[in-house]
């Protein structure tokens, strides 16, 4: 994977919110949803996914910038070998001595030494991997299972709860790294990042739809066929709806939660020549100035 940084269109010392606005921002341009058929776009919208999944992590970003993992998220070489006189260590590790010298450089040595551990120990559990895996918007709020691919080419079933949120994480037990003798391996702990959905949001539980509806539809009233998480549903339109409008399907959002449908007015494309000599001659019965309370600057 190319520079994170530069697939995202930012310098070194941008902020979280540059990150995430970028993201959001390129997303939205290359989401596979808005250009079917193009696999360019598709290619570039999981490298820049990736590069999020690197820079929104603080630790991970950190260890980059140090230059101890690259832009994939594998460890560089140390740069003095076999680690004396370092007092650098990298993100998981344990706290090293003054000398540099690890607990478990340590092990190592006795244990290529002795045949054993310290003390004539020769298990230790595994250290515990982390990767992660995308997930689409309907995946994360309905549930589903995942197949992933392990570092070591393992392929193994990530179960995704009902609702589950961008950036939680999952615990595979016992399936990263293997143990040290008869020791227990150590867990995957996967981080679950949720792809933005074409046309819904998320907050909490509730889920937010703008509904684009036509001037006599938002005047007179109307059913109209409106997508949710579970399928499409027919809604009410109420006459005398305006633009902004908010509208609830109880019991349609994730777990539980509501969907809310916001119309957009949308005026038509072309000329209306009768709509136009009608509002001419048309005198409201109940006049008002929505400019009343000012306007926002």
């Amino acid at each position: 994977m190319d520079d994170p940084y530069r697939l995202l269109g930012l310098a070194r010392g941008a902020t979280d919110e540059e990150i995430r606005a970028a993201y959001r921002r390129l997303a939205k341009q290359l989401h596979p949803d808005l250009n079917p058929g193009r696999r360019g776009a598709e290619d570039r919208f999981k490298q820049v996914s990736a590069a999020y999944a690197l820079l929104s992590d603080p630790q991970k970003r950190a260890c980059f910038d140090r230059g101890e993992i690259d832009a994939s998220g594998a460890e560089r070489a140390p740069p003095h070998g076999f680690g004396f006189g370092s007092g650098r260590r990298r993100a998981g590790e344990a706290p090293r001595a003054d000398d540099g010298f690890g607990a478990d450089d340590l092990d190592s040595l006795f244990e290529r030494a002795f045949g054993g551990g310290r003390g004539g120990r020769g298990r230790s559990r595994g250290e515990d991997m982390r990767l992660e895996v995308q997930v689409s918007f309907e995946e994360a709020a309905r549930g589903a299972v995942k197949r992933v691919a392990l570092p070591d080419e393992r392929i193994v079933d990530l179960r995704i709860p009902e609702g589950f949120e961008d950036g939680q994480s999952l615990r595979l037990k016992g399936q990263g790294h293997p143990g040290r003798g008869t020791a227990p391996a150590g867990d995957a702990l996967v981080t679950v990042r949720v792809l933005p959905h074409r046309f819904f949001q998320r907050t909490g539980n509730d889920v937010f739809l703008q509904l684009p509806v036509t001037l006599q539809e938002a005047v007179l009233g109307a059913r109209i066929e409106v997508p949710t998480l579970a399928g499409p549903v027919t809604l009410s339109v109420p006459p005398g709806s305006g633009q902004g409008t908010k509208l609830r399907l109880k019991g349609r959002g994730i777990a539980g939660g509501d969907q809310y449908v916001e119309l957009r007015l949308v005026l038509p494309e072309r000329p209306e020549p009768e709509l136009a000599s009608f509002l001419e001659g048309w005198t409201p019965r109940h006049p008002f100035n929505p400019r009343k309370g000012g306007i926002e600057r």
